[in-house]
C-alpha cells in the first residue's frame, strides 16, 4: 500500500514539473510568437500597382540589366511594359542620360572613370547601389581541354605574358584573346575587377569585339579557332543568351576560376572570385522624396527583389 503511494506521488510530481515547464515556455515565448507571427504578416508581399505605365519614373538599363528593369516595371505597374517606348541604351549611354539629367535612374554596371570624371565635370556626383549579384566569367570553346584559369594566369593571358595554352596545361596553340571596347560594362569590370593594377594589352582590331552577343558568337565558333578566350557577366551569357541561340551556348564552356565554378551558389555566397553587382545608379544629390530615390527603395523592398529573383537574377537581400 506504502509503495502504491509513493509511485502515485511521483508521477503526480512528474505531471506537476512537466506543467509548469510547459508554462513556462509558452509564458517566456509567447512576446516572441507575437513577434514572429506579426513579422510573417509584413513579409506579405503586396502584388498591388504602385505606379502607372505613363507615371513611371523614367528609367534606362544596360543590356544585361533590361530584364530586370522590364520585370520590376511589370510587376510595380501590373501591366506588359511597351519596349520600344522604353528606348534603352547600352552601359556608358545610360551613364550620359543620367548625367544630363534626361532620366531618373539608371540599371548598370559599375561606373568607369571616365564615367564618374564626365558626373564630376556636370556638378553631379554618382550614388551606387547594389541591387542584385552577379559574376564576371571567362569561357572558351567547347573544345578546349583547358577547364580552370588562376587569378594569375587570367591576368597574364590579358597582359599577353601568357600567349600559349600549352602554359596553362592546354595545347600547344596560341590564345586568340578577346576584348570589349573601352567604356563598355564588361570592359569595366574586366578592368576594375580582374586586372586592377595590370595593364591590360592593347587589343588588336579584330580582338575588339563591339557587342556581347558577338563575343560569345565567335569564342562558340569553331572556324574561327577553339582557342579563343572571351568575357562577359554570368547572367548575359547564360539566361539571356540562352534566349538569343541556344545552339550557340552549347559550343561555350566557363573556366573555373581558382578551382570555382561560376554558378548561382557561388556567385551569391561570394566563393567564385570574380563576384560583383548590378547596380542603381543615381544623383547622390536626389531627396527621399524624388522619384529616383523612391524607386530606388523600392527596387531594394522584399517586393523588388521577389521579383528580380523571379527574373533570374540573384538578389543583394
Amino acid at each position: 500500500m506504502e509503495n502504491g503511494k509513493h509511485v502515485f506521488l511521483g508521477i503526480l510530481i512528474t505531471v506537476i514539473i512537466l506543467a509548469g515547464c510547459v508554462f513556462a515556455y509558452w509564458y517566456f515565448t509567447k512576446d516572441q510568437k507575437v513577434e514572429e507571427a506579426k513579422k510573417e504578416e509584413e513579409e506579405v508581399i503586396s502584388t498591388e500597382p504602385i505606379y502607372t505605365l505613363d507615371n513611371f519614373p523614367k528609367v534606362d538599363a544596360s543590356t544585361a540589366t533590361q530584364p530586370l528593369v522590364l520585370a520590376e516595371i511589370k510587376n510595380l505597374t501590373g501591366n506588359e511594359p511597351d519596349v520600344s517606348k522604353l528606348n534603352f541604351s547600352k552601359t556608358h549611354q545610360a551613364y550620359e542620360k543620367l548625367i544630363k539629367d534626361e532620366v531618373d535612374l539608371i540599371v548598370v554596371t559599375q561606373p568607369s572613370a571616365e564615367e564618374l570624371e564626365m558626373a564630376k565635370k556636370a556638378g553631379m556626383e554618382l550614388e551606387v547601389i547594389p541591387v542584385v549579384r552577379e559574376g564576371f566569367v571567362f569561357f572558351t570553346n567547347a573544345k578546349n581541354k583547358v577547364d580552370n584559369l588562376t587569378i594569375e594566369q587570367v591576368q597574364n593571358i590579358y597582359t599577353g605574358d601568357i600567349k600559349n595554352w600549352s602554359e596553362v596545361g592546354g595545347e600547344n596553340q596560341e590564345i586568340l584573346a578577346y576584348q570589349r571596347p573601352t567604356n563598355s560594362g564588361s570592359q569595366t569590370g574586366m578592368l576594375s575587377l580582374v586586372m586592377k593594377d595590370k595593364k591590360i594589352q592593347e587589343a588588336v582590331k579584330d580582338n575588339l569585339i563591339s557587342t556581347m552577343q558577338a563575343i560569345v558568337n565567335l569564342v562558340a565558333s569553331y572556324d574561327n579557332n577553339k582557342m579563343s578566350i572571351g568575357y562577359s557577366y554570368y547572367y548575359y551569357a547564360t539566361t539571356m543568351y540562352q534566349d538569343i541561340d541556344k545552339e550557340v551556348t552549347k559550343n561555350i564552356k566557363f573556366f573555373k576560376i581558382n578551382g570555382v565554378e561560376p554558378n548561382e551558389s557561388t556567385i551569391k555566397n561570394g566563393t567564385y572570385p570574380f563576384t560583383t553587382s548590378y547596380y542603381i545608379v543615381i544623383n547622390k544629390a536626389d531627396d527621399e522624396n524624388s522619384a529616383a530615390r523612391k524607386l530606388a527603395n523600392t527596387l531594394l523592398s522584399p517586393r523588388g527583389q521577389k521579383a528580380a529573383k523571379e527574373a533570374g537574377y540573384v538578389p543583394v537581400k
